[in-house]
């Protein structure tokens, strides 16, 4: 009987327990910065980024993963019998989905299957892991691509930014531009929202605005469980861990997790970030 792999791409943040753990490959996303080009997490970790991005004076750019790259990564699977289930960052913020498709259509009659997940980092984590334990329970390629597209509905992230400048500049935000040029102590408050990153909320100093994200996450679970929980942070790895603490205190989650932010998503969020993703009734 053919495996199944997992294929995702490295906006999600896998943490590296979980790659060992299952069969889930991340297709890299590109990193453009002056004549240089990086595959993200690959050939730039994100301690190397944002010491650079503190002293360069050229900014970075983004671009997806490659058709090519997803070719290589299906040719290679399908070679060792494994069906594959992609689940990948939205469609509304990356044409990651685009490529995929691409690269799908060069394998005519392969078991390959493509999910949009409507989100990114750990909240599309969440969705994969999900599938990956439903995996090892037996569940086929049919089943998974269902569960992970009934996954969607019970994810979510939200996340403070000390500034909109990255994502506005990256084009990576809708309906915030009248948060632009605030003052500099109003930390806006930023969610995915149907796929796309919408600023929802200015909350006044940063630690309102990290006691403001753990009763925005309560009120999307809004009393379901189980919960997955992950904090998830650009170059302020501290006060991730302090937010996942008093957040795992006030949400009874069956897991946890802490996950620093890919470079190519720390180019559109920017230095200062920090977030709370989470899975509630699956």
């Amino acid at each position: 009987m053919s495996r199944i792999a997992i294929v995702t791409d490295s906006t999600g943040a896998v943490p590296a327990e979980f790659l060992t753990k299952y069969p889930i490959f991340v297709a890299p996303q590109v990193l453009i910065w002056g004549e240089q080009t990086f595959e993200d997490g690959v050939d730039i970790r994100p301690n190397e980024f944002y010491a650079r991005l503190k002293t360069s004076k050229t900014m970075p750019t983004t671009s997806q993963v490659t058709p090519g790259n997803f070719q290589k990564i299906f040719s290679a699977l399908l070679e060792k019998d494994y069906q594959i289930l992609a689940i990948l960052i939205s469609e509304k913020l990356s044409g990651t989905l685009a490529s995929a498709i691409q690269a799908k259509e060069m394998f005519p009659g392969a078991p390959i299957e493509l999910v949009d997940s409507n989100t990114t980092s750990l909240a599309m984590s969440f969705q994969v892991f999900t599938v990956a334990e439903a995996m090892e329970q037996g569940a086929n390629l049919v089943e998974c691509k269902q569960l992970a597209e009934q996954a969607r509905k019970h994810v979510g992230v939200c996340f403070a930014v000390d500034t909109l400048e990255f994502l506005h500049r990256g084009g990576r935000i809708g309906g915030g531009s009248r948060f632009l040029g605030t003052a500099l102590n109003i930390k806006p408050i930023l969610e995915v929202v149907d796929g796309r990153v919408e600023a929802i909320e200015r909350v006044r100093t940063r630690k309102k605005s990290l006691n403001r994200l753990i009763e925005l996450v309560q009120e999307r679970i809004a009393g379901r469980t189980p919960v997955r929980l992950g904090a998830l942070f650009t170059d302020i790895p501290v006060e991730a861990e302090e937010l996942l603490s008093d957040a795992s205190q006030q949400i009874e989650c069956k897991q946890s997790l802490l996950a620093e932010v890919s470079p190519v998503i720390g180019t559109h969020a920017g230095p200062g970030t920090v977030g709370l993703a989470f899975m509630a009734g699956l």
